[in-house]
């Protein structure tokens, strides 16, 4: 993948015009919005409103049926797609583990990376299917982080925790965006949307519309 295109400075991703078609009818329609480079940019709003779909348009897991998704500026459909992919980590809400340790499962420094999500680093040699739902949380944010991204999108990755838990991605979230990272997260919760710099409000599609 070449740099950076000729965008704006400061702005990593771009819809114009999307729409995206479901069974039934667009799930989202002439949708428009810009994501900053820096910080956490929340995309919030009820269950059905797309917001997921949107999502996987930034590192092609779907296509949009018109209009174009710019990554820095360059249409996402223009660039390779496994470097994307590397450079725009996706991480969904219930966290993926693969047979073998946890090392295994993040590869790279394993235990720098544990430490750096805020687990033990002595978690390294455990087998993955042995964590609770909050640490494989943890351990697949820091499998994603070891491709060094520049985006991460994360898919309600709090949805499957407990308060606590919760809690803690939210303040582990909060810290990757403040490192540098671009992170990008769906929420229908508008408490979670607060962390945000910047919100994205995702609305539903009224019946005429559709």
């Amino acid at each position: 993948m070449e740099g950076p295109g000729p965008g704006a400075p400061g702005i990593r991703f771009e819809y114009r015009s999307v729409r995206v078609d479901g069974d039934h009818g667009p799930i989202v329609d002439d949708f428009c919005a810009i994501v900053p480079a820096e910080g956490l940019t929340v995309l919030v709003g009820p269950s059905g409103a797309g917001k997921t779909t949107l999502l996987r348009l930034l590192n092609r897991l779907d296509d949009p049926d018109e209009g174009v998704v710019l990554f820095e500026g360059r249409d996402v459909r223009d660039c390779d797609v496994l470097e994307l992919r590397r450079r725009v980590q996706s991480v969904g809400q219930v966290p993926v583990t693969f047979p073998g340790t946890v090392a295994e499962n993040i590869g790279g420094d394993a235990t720098a990376l544990l430490g750096r999500v805020g687990l033990d680093p002595s978690l390294a040699n455990r087998e993955a299917d042995r964590l609770s739902v909050g640490e494989a949380q943890r351990m697949a944010l820091a499998r994603s982080l070891a491709l060094s991204p520049d985006v991460l999108a994360l898919d309600e990755p709090t949805s499957a925790l407990d308060v606590a838990n919760k809690r803690g991605i939210e303040e582990l979230v909060r810290e990757l965006a403040s490192s540098g990272l671009t992170v990008v997260m769906v929420t229908h919760d508008p408490r979670q949307a607060e962390l945000a710099d910047n919100i994205i409000e995702v609305q539903p599609l009224k019946q005429e519309e559709r």
